[in-house]
This record gives C-alpha cells, sequence and structure tokens, in this order.
C-alpha cells in the first residue's frame, strides 16, 4: 500500500461511535442492504438512541437482527425488500415498505429516500486504494453515493472483492472510514422435498443446453440450480448470484460462450448463500457485477438467447394473476427482479418464464392444508405480476404455459395444478364466477 493511501487511511479512520456521531435528528440513514451491511456501524447509532429523534433508517433483506429497527420511537424504517428483521420491524410499526421493481432501483435512492448519510460496507483496499462493494454492494451503491451528503465506510476483511462495472470506490471518496471485520450472514442449501424435487424436474425438462440462466431465491430455484449438471454450455444473467449457479460454475457446465450480453462473464447484480460462495467470487475474473439497473434492464436479459428465468410464487387465482410478494396483503418480502424477468426472458429468443410454487401450504400449528391455487386473491392481497404476463406456471402437478391459453382453458390448466384435494371446490367456484 502506498504512503498517500496510508495517509488517506490515518487522517480519515475513526471507530464506529465517533462516526455516527455525524447524524443528526431528521437525517434519512442508508445503513445497507442484503449481504452488504456494515451492522457495527448501525449497532453505533442504535448505542446514540437516547440522543436522537426521527431519524430514518432505510435498508432491505438484512440478515441480522438490528435494535434501530425495533426503536419506533427513534427510528423509521424504509425497505423495498423485505428480509426476516424487517418483517419484525414492520409488524411493530417501525417500518414502511414501498414496491419497486429492482430495474427502477435508482428512482428508490434518488427519490423515495435520498440519503444525507450513508453506511457503506466495503473490502480490503487494493494497492491503488480502491475498495470493493462487496457481496451485494454494487446492486444500487452508485446511486446510494450520488445523493448521500456525508458517506462512512466499513472495511470489512470478510466482504469479498468482486469485479465488473460500478464495483468499488476509492478510499479518498469517503469522508470517515471505520475499520470492523465480521462474518457476512450465510444461508444455507437445505435438501429438497418431494414436491420440490418434482417441480424442478418438470423445469428441467424445458432447460437445454446452451441456455441463459436467472435463478430467484428459495428452494426452488436451487433445486433447479443444482439439478442443470448435465446440461452443457450454460450462461447466467441473474440478478442473484447462488451457491447453485458457482457449482455450475465449478463443474464446467457454465461457460458463458453462447451470451449476448457480456459473453464470457457470469452477469449478476448480489450475492446470498454460504461462506463458500463469498470465497468464491471474491476477485473471481469469471464474475461480472453491474447495478440492478442494468442486470434487470428487459433489454440487456432479452440480448441471451435461450434465457431460462425461475421464480417463486406464494398464491396463484384462477385468472392466472400470481403473487409472490405478499401474504393476503401482509408483506413479505418485495417484488424484487420477478416483473423483469418474466418480461426479458420472453422477449429472448427461445426464452421461458417460469413461475414456480408446490400446490399447498400447509400450517405447521394445525396441520391445515392451505391451497397456493385459489380462486380469487384476498382482500388487501396485492399482484405481483399480472395475468397477461405470466407464462409457465409450475407445481408438483405439472407445468403449464397460459400464455397462448384462453380463459376457461387458463382456469382448467391451473385447477389441474392443483392438489387434488381442493379441485372440485376449485371447478364449482369458477362455475360461479362464470368462467367455466
Amino acid at each position: 500500500m502506498n504512503s498517500e493511501i496510508e495517509r488517506i487511511l490515518k487522517e480519515k479512520t475513526v471507530t464506529a461511535d465517533e462516526a455516527v456521531k455525524c447524524i443528526k435528528d431528521g437525517d434519512i440513514v442508508y445503513i445497507g442492504t442484503c449481504t452488504s451491511t456494515p451492522y457495527e456501524l448501525s449497532r453505533a447509532l442504535g448505542r446514540r438512541s437516547e440522543e436522537l429523534n426521527d431519524v430514518t433508517v432505510t435498508c432491505s433483506n438484512l440478515g441480522k437482527s438490528l435494535d434501530i429497527l425495533a426503536m419506533p420511537e427513534k427510528f423509521h424504517g424504509l425497505s423495498y425488500f423485505m428480509g426476516p428483521m424487517e418483517r419484525k420491524s414492520l409488524k411493530m410499526g417501525a417500518l414502511d415498505f414501498t414496491s419497486v421493481h429492482l430495474s427502477q432501483i435508482d428512482i428508490w435512492c434518488r427519490e423515495t429516500c435520498p440519503p444525507d448519510v450513508a453506511f457503506i460496507e466495503v473490502s480490503l483496499p487494493d494497492e491503488d486504494g480502491y475498495v470493493s462493494f462487496g457481496a451485494t454492494g454494487v446492486a444500487l451503491n452508485k446511486f446510494i453515493l450520488e445523493n448521500a451528503k456525508t458517506v462512512i465506510v466499513q472495511i470489512n476483511s470478510h466482504a469479498p472483492y468482486v469485479l465488473g462495472e460500478d464495483n468499488k470506490m476509492h478510499l479518498s471518496e469517503a469522508d470517515m472510514i471505520v475499520r470492523f471485520d465480521e462474518e457476512i450472514f450465510e444461508v444455507q442449501n437445505l435438501e429438497p422435498d418431494d414436491k420440490v424435487r418434482a417441480i424442478s424436474e418438470f423445469i428441467l425438462d424445458e432447460i437445454p443446453d446452451g441456455a441463459c440462466l436467472q435463478i430467484g431465491i428459495g428452494g426452488i430455484g436451487n433445486a433447479v440450480g443444482f439439478g442443470l449438471k448435465k446440461r452443457n454450455d450454460l450462461s447466467v444473467h441473474s440478478e442473484l448470484m447462488t451457491d447453485s449457479l458457482m457449482e455450475l460454475m465449478k463443474n464446467g457446465n457454465v461457460t458463458n460462450r453462447h451470451k449476448g450480453f457480456i459473453p464470457g462473464k457470469s452477469t449478476v447484480s448480489f450475492t446470498l448463500g454460504t461462506k463458500d460462495l463469498y470465497e468464491f467470487v471474491d476477485h473471481n475474473e469469471d464474475m461480472y457485477y453491474m447495478p440492478f439497473t442494468v442486470i434487470n434492464d428487459i433489454r440487456n436479459i432479452a440480448a441471451n438467447d435461450n434465457f431460462i428465468s425461475v421464480n417463486g410464487a406464494i398464491t396463484i387465482d384462477l385468472l392466472g394473476q400470481v403473487v409472490a410478494d405478499n401474504i393476503n396483503g401482509d408483506q413479505f418480502s418485495g417484488t424484487g427482479g420477478q416483473v423483469d424477468f418474466v418480461r426479458g426472458a420472453q422477449l429472448s429468443k427461445g426464452g421461458k418464464s417460469f413461475l414456480a410454487a408446490t400446490s399447498y401450504n400447509e400450517n405447521h400449528k394445525t396441520g391445515k392444508r392451505i391451497s397456493r391455487i385459489v380462486p380469487t386473491l384476498a382482500p388487501g392481497t396485492a399482484v405481483t405480476t399480472a395475468r397477461s404476463e405470466v407464462q409457465y406456471v409450475v407445481t408438483e402437478y405439472g407445468c403449464v404455459n397460459l400464455k397462448p391459453l384462453l380463459r376457461k382453458d387458463r382456469t382448467r390448466a391451473l385447477i389441474s395444478l392443483a392438489h387434488p384435494d381442493f379441485r372440485d371446490e376449485l371447478t364449482e367456484a369458477a362455475k360461479q364466477m362464470g368462467i367455466l
């Protein structure tokens, strides 16, 4: 490290508690997204709770608990994608949510909640003093930094140095520097059950050699990813980098040679998985990270032939409307990139979009089965993907392309995907609705 970088570090390095002294009543503070969250800075902000009032904190899909998300009398949260911590905060009235397509994350950063202060987790600096935005930061930090009046970086040796576009900043651009090492939270890969395995098999049958992949969060996406080890010349263009995609790259199934958009590279926006995955993407020249606005742009998605998009669903009604981010109106996750990739995949030559769910959910307390395919959506439910956007729907009972079907045929197809215990009542409901 050269003397100039050493000088910057010496002049700007402070403790987390010293750094957050700049925050005042009424400020908007961006505290991080998913696997790029400088938790120690947020903890230090919480330690100032008695001194502060009316501070807004913005975040997304956090994996570790923070006191500031449970202090509605002092801090108020804003999020565009709910994780387990945001869900808890929402229930206690300490957080608000807004729906946004990830392809338009710049609007959220610039107009919904432009930060006065930004907490940015970064990797160790390179020899020139540049630090990477780590596992997730590339997704939106460009737009966060455009608006932030004060930038505090937390250097974390566990944050990977990822390569790509808008993937780094120079230490001289930081107002303050905090050094704190902390393991990135992990999400383990669960063994798929019989229903998930059956769903993945239906989707795998539709994926040819040479396909370009986008895999969403969840067990079904992972089952599909790990099931592709018999395919050749695959490519990756996905907002999310997963363990299953890592395994396909390691195994040689992914070559990226047929990509239309940045051939030769796996293009992604953020990383969520195991420690092995975070180590894999570190300084990996086969990876290319870009903001959500680029990765989720339907034109860039469609530039890849045979694009395969796999995402999950929570509820589907008999008209084909898909709910994937809320449960009867209670916010669970976020719109995310589902609609971006549903649209982009179908614009791709040979592309296919899959929305998948198990046919029923089981109440763990009562053991009662609840059909995911329903006649109509409950009042207050927000539609994630409109019926006119939906292409393939998959459950453990089959895979159907709804796109070319008339309303009656679409309804019959959806009923065929339901668990047999619910098909008669769904058919009767469709008759009552005048569909059948």
